[in-house]
């Protein structure tokens, strides 16, 4: 039987480009994501399930859902 490695997946904000709407923060399930300084968007990495909730809700599209090492 063959056993599928799932690789993890982590949502990543662009710095430069987010303006901290806060409409990632309304969708995400596992409130991984804060506005910071009421600048921009922080994900914790550590709670982010990489389910991509967020970069669909974002209207600047900065969030990208990239595969992380496990």
């Amino acid at each position: 039987m063959e056993t599928k490695i799932r690789k993890k997946r982590k949502a990543f904000v662009n710095s430069q480009d987010c303006v901290a709407c806060g409409c990632c923060v309304k969708v995400c399930p596992k409130q991984a994501i804060s506005i910071w300084k009421g600048i921009l968007a922080k994900v914790n990495p550590e709670t982010c399930i990489g389910c991509g909730k967020c970069a669909k809700e974002c209207p600047a599209s900065v969030i990208t859902i990239k595969e992380v090492q496990p």
